[in-house]
């Protein structure tokens, strides 16, 4: 298979629906908001942090199980050899599956799409070994026992990826620690300590690094005010976010802008 076009963190309103009678090419998703699939009018309700391959011959339309869809998605061409890869990688065809760690994942898509759309030395190559690379950390989590416990994906746990999609997307619609423990129904200890647990880090540096991460996306690519950035970032005061900005980067946000 070889990757024809590829996109990171596409994210609709809740009147977005894609349909096809069949792509013909592979289709990779992973789907970071609640959704609903119907693949060969067999319908699926998905929840965030869940991956799809569709084959190109199958009949398949999606849409948000909620005010938004999201997802990575990749179109490759097919192959063959393919389904043999698949079948013994234990990558499921037309069948969507919860995967845990989906961020991995999705921070290897993010590295495809770059280089896919570069025009750097060896793109193709790299493009292809980042494939490969994904197949392989997609097949591990999905034979990985302790992943594959159902208790993992339960609606709690669902609400616990999206609150990190938003950390990174959106940090302005995240307020603080009780806001987001109230959201999943927890108490303030008992949502920090599940937070960890899931993903190995604790959501109050998830706040920040998702401001950081975002606010460097502003400097590079919009000629927005330092304190505009930090308003739109969820910060309230222009100094809060320099002073984080440098404790992360180094830098303050304007020396940052000027290194690009």
């Amino acid at each position: 298979m070889k990757v024809g076009s590829i996109g990171y963190n596409h994210i609709h309103d809740r009147c977005f629906e894609m349909k096809s009678d069949g792509f013909g090419c592979w289709v990779m998703l992973l789907i970071k908001r609640n959704a609903v699939f119907t693949l060969d009018d067999t319908v699926y309700d998905v929840p965030a942090g869940s991956f799809v391959l569709i084959s190109g011959a199958t009949a398949v339309s999606y849409r948000a199980r909620g005010k938004e869809y999201a997802d990575d998605w990749l179109f490759a061409s097919e192959e063959d050899g393919d389904k043999e890869l698949f079948s013994a990688l234990g990558i499921p065809i037309n069948k969507p599956v919860p995967v845990c760690g989906i961020d991995s994942l999705s921070d290897l898509v993010h590295i495809m799409t770059y280089e896919f759309y570069s025009a750097e030395l060896y793109r193709e190559e790299l493009v292809a070994d980042y494939l490969s690379i994904f197949l392989y950390r997609l097949s591990r989590a999905l034979r990985n026992e302790a992943l594959r416990d159902s208790s993992l994906y339960n609606e709690r746990n669902a609400k616990l990826s999206h609150l990190r999609t938003r950390m990174y997307n959106a940090p302005e619609s995240i307020t603080d620690i009780d806001a987001l423990a109230r959201e999943v129904g927890l108490s303030r200890s008992g949502f920090q300590h599940l937070y960890k647990k899931y993903f190995g880090v604790s959501a109050g540096s998830d706040i920040i690094r998702g401001r950081v991460e975002r606010a460097k996306q502003l400097l590079s690519c919009t000629r927005l005010s330092v304190s505009e950035i930090a308003a739109r970032c969820g910060y309230g005061t222009s100094s809060h976010f320099m002073r984080q900005f440098r404790e992360i980067c180094g830098k303050t946000p304007s020396e940052y802008r000027k290194t690009l």
